[in-house]
Parts: structure tokens; sequence; C-alpha cells
């Protein structure tokens, strides 16, 4: 109960709030309110804590570069089901393969799939290279800040939102001359495969050094 003056009182409601609420309502909240701004800048440093320079980047070999995309296209799949989930959006494969029909001009995950001839159960951006995960990751952030900003409701809605952005991503890359993302090769070794070779290596590693 909180005093509005005299003797009226007024029962208000404590609400607990998830982190991921608290970011969507400081990142859409007017910064010039002073708790607005401590919680926006909280979130952007604890960001960065999670970012290379582009230095260190610049620095990592082919495959290094391929883990950080996949790792930040990873992060960012998982934030679009919170925000189509948010926008009534039940059947997940269809709203993702929207946004690859549009980037892969009709393509689905599972044509991805066929033409890169992948084995069964491999993960189609674990085998993408650098430059076609980058591609995705913009298609996927960018639908996910067009789905806040238009605040997008209904799974058609949502899934043509998808398929526009993959499209004009798709566009912009033809537009500066860039490869399409079907054009791009496929990488030899899986970053799944390189993820077990190089714990073969440690287990060696680790082996030899028991025994000496």
């Amino acid at each position: 109960m909180i005093e509005l003056g005299k003797t009226a009182r007024r029962k208000i409601f404590d609400y607990k709030l998830s982190r991921y609420a608290c970011y969507l309502i400081v990142q859409n909240a007017a910064p010039s309110k002073e708790v607005v701004a401590l919680g926006q800048t909280y979130f952007a440093v604890q960001t960065r804590k999670q970012e290379i320079t582009e230095k260190e980047y610049d620095s990592l070999s082919d495959d290094e570069k391929r883990f950080y995309q996949r790792k930040l296209t990873k992060q960012g799949n998982y934030t679009l089901q919170k925000v189509a989930s948010s926008a009534s959006v039940k059947n997940m494969a269809e709203f993702h393969n929207a946004g690859y029909k549009g980037l892969y001009n009709g393509e689905t995950a599972d044509d991805i799939f066929k033409r890169k001839k992948l084995r069964y159960r491999e993960d189609i951006l674990d085998n993408m290279s650098e430059d076609e995960l980058v591609a995705n990751l913009f298609r996927i952030n960018q639908t996910k800040q067009k789905l806040l900003r238009d605040k997008v409701q209904g799974e058609n809605n949502a899934k043509n939102v998808h398929y526009e952005v993959g499209k004009k991503v798709r566009r912009a890359i033809a537009d500066i001359g860039g490869m399409m993302p079907e054009e791009m090769p496929t990488p030899r070794k899986s970053l799944k495969m390189l993820e077990r070779e190089k714990k073969q290596l440690d287990d060696k590693k680790n082996k030899n050094e028991i025994k000496k």
C-alpha cells in the first residue's frame, strides 16, 4: 500500500522481470530517465565483454572466425525465437525457413542441406563459411529488430517479415556485387568435426604430459 496524500492509500504490485524483459524495456525506453540510461549502459558493457576487438578478430584463423560467427548466429537465433514466440509464432521450423527462402532465392533449410551434401543430422550452420554465416547473422538480427520495432503479431505476418528481410539482405549483397549465399563454397570440415579433432589432439597431448 502506498500513501497518496492525506489519508488516501492505494495498493500497487511489484513485478519480478526476467533479464530478457529488462533488456527489452531499457532498450525501448527514454534514455533521458536516469534509470533507463543506467540500464542501457549496463547492457552495453555486458555485451562488449562478450565481443572481441577488430584487431583480435583479424588475428584469428579462418576456422576460428567461423567458430566466432557461429556462436553469434546461435545467440542471435535464440533471441529471434524468443521474439517470434512473443509474436505468436508456433511453427519455428517454418518461420526459420521463411528467412532462408528469402536469402537463398527460395531454398529451405532442407534444400541447403541437400545442396551442401551433408550427412544425416549435420547442421547447415556448422557447414558455412565465415561470409555465409555473416550474411545469415545480418538476416537474423534485422528480422528481430523489425519484429520488435513494428510490433508484429501473428504467425503469417512474422513469417512474411522474415522472408522479406531475407530478400532485402540478398538484394543488398547483389547490389554491391557480392557472391550469393548459395554460391559460397562449403568448408571442407564442419565445425563439429574441427571440435572433435581439437579434442582428440588435446587428449593426446594430455596423455603425453602424464607419461612425462
